[in-house]
This record gives C-alpha cells, structure tokens and sequence, in this order.
C-alpha cells in the first residue's frame, strides 16, 4: 500500500528544487551575459561578474538538497506504512 499526495500539496523538498532552478537559471543569464563580451570584442566584465555565475553551482546544489529531501521523506512514509 503506498501512500500518495494530493496532487495540489506541496511535498517535502519542493521548494528547494524550485529555488534551486531560480537560482540555476540566474546564474545560467550571468554566464551567457558575461561570456558575450568575449565574443562581442567589447570591454569584459570586473572578475565580480564572473563570482556570479558560480550561481549555477549552488542552484543545482538547492535542487539536489530538495531531491534528496523529497527522497527521505518517501522513504520515511514507506518505513512507516510497513510498521
């Protein structure tokens, strides 16, 4: 027997996976934003702009928290359905 949600609720972890995305994809726009100058044969960004890419990073480090958040959840409401 298992135990499945509402479609409408919110589980465990869905936030940091959507935060994480936000996150990712801002750090996605600071990379492309900063690599155009190289092509473009203008002036490029102060090394601060290319910190802000590193967002991409820690995105996909919040989305994989919200992953494996969601995942010991599941695996606690297995446990519990079994006992």
């Amino acid at each position: 027997m298992t135990i499945t949600p509402h479609s409408d609720e919110p589980r465990p972890g869905d936030g940091l996976v959507k935060a994480g995305g936000i996150v990712f994809i801002a750090g996605a726009v600071a990379t492309v934003a900063t690599m155009a100058p190289l092509f473009l044969d203008v002036d490029p960004f102060p090394s601060y702009a290319w910190a802000v890419c590193m967002l991409m990073g820690v995105g996909f480090a919040i989305s994989a928290a919200g992953v494996l958040r969601s995942a010991a959840a599941q695996r606690r409401a297995a446990r519990a359905s079994q006992a």
